[in-house]
């Protein structure tokens, strides 16, 4: 069925975890075989019965800095630390964020002990939380650490639940959505929900979520369509940016939400006496709780937090509507 795309792009579509730029750089670096032979023109037209073989080089390790940078810590001993994030701090260097990023802030934090726990790249790293989405993680200080805590997130036996403030409010109002997520063939940048028939790529997602409360009423609909809605969201998986397109596809994006919030739904949020809701400078969704067996001494944990300053003034607002 795929005979006659571009290589790059049926390749791109195939391995969502790999970008297409990357993978024309692979192609370009000989990377790319095809029957033993290279391939090094990424918009050869593929063949029915063709398979191909991707080689992707291990990462360069890259030179981490300690940086002293604040941290609100929630519990902290010889094998963990858990701390409350805050929007903006980006978890681990990458391109476009090669400094100030968690990791740093741990580096200087808990010492040269860090340094190669769970691998070079990402020190002490068993989950993210995006850039812009604040709340609660849990970091690894101790390889025997690090390890048990990737299994209960690789299990799904980690309580994870979100405060989110989205547009509109889901029906019913509480419920389970579940579809695969795989990269945007449109924009490698972003997410999407895979249709019922591609069901040969991306990875399944679910997301339970519970609506808290409803806020104002949207004008010229009928009676009972929310402005806006608080909602919980509690995850059985953890993907890329997943409560974020999950909300998206059912039409209730995160308020703020640059990225997936440009909807046709998308409509502005006015108080009766007329002040406009600016778009929230971040997308409003915060990691609230987080609960996990510890690794070495078996005792349930449990954190929760509030929603930082700025999402309480968003609730404020949204509560005059």
């Amino acid at each position: 069925a795929d005979a006659g795309q571009r290589l790059d792009r049926l390749l791109a579509a195939t391995l969502p975890e790999l970008s297409r730029s990357r993978l024309q750089a692979l192609i370009a670096e000989g990377r790319v075989t095809a029957a033993g032979q290279a391939v090094t023109t990424a918009s050869v037209k593929v063949k029915a019965g063709q398979t191909f073989a991707i080689f992707v080089p291990e990462p360069k390790p890259v030179a981490l800095e300690a940086q002293a940078i604040p941290l609100e810590i929630l519990y902290e001993d010889a094998d963990l630390i858990v701390l409350n994030k805050p929007a903006g701090l980006v978890v681990h260097p990458a391109a476009g964020n090669p400094d100030r990023t968690l990791v740093n802030a741990l580096m200087a934090h808990c010492g040269p002990s860090l340094t190669g726990i769970g691998g070079e790249q990402r020190p002490g790293i068993v989950h993210r939380l995006d850039k812009d989405t604040s709340g609660v993680m849990v970091a690894a200080k101790s390889d025997a650490a690090h390890q048990g805590l990737s299994k209960q997130f690789a299990d799904h036996s980690v309580e994870r639940a979100y405060l989110a403030y989205a547009r509109g409010a889901p029906r019913p109002r509480a419920g389970k959505i579940e579809a695969r997520i795989a990269r945007s063939r449109h924009d490698r940048k972003k997410m999407a929900v895979l249709r019922e028939q591609e069901t040969d790529h991306g990875k399944h997602a679910v997301t339970n979520y519970r609506v808290l409360e409803t806020f104002g009423q949207i004008p010229n609909e009928p009676a009972g369509t929310p402005a806006a809605s608080e909602i919980e969201c509690r995850l059985e998986t953890g993907r890329t940016h997943q409560i974020r397109v999950h909300l998206a596809s059912i039409g209730h994006p995160v308020l703020g939400d640059a990225t997936y919030g440009k909807l046709r739904t998308w409509r502005r949020i006015f108080t009766p006496e007329g002040e406009e809701l600016k778009e929230f400078s971040r997308q409003a969704l915060h990691a609230a709780i987080l609960g996990f067996v510890h690794p070495i001494t078996g005792e349930q944990l449990r954190f929760e937090t509030d929603p930082p300053k700025d999402m309480q003034r968003l609730r404020k607002f949204l509560e005059r509507l």
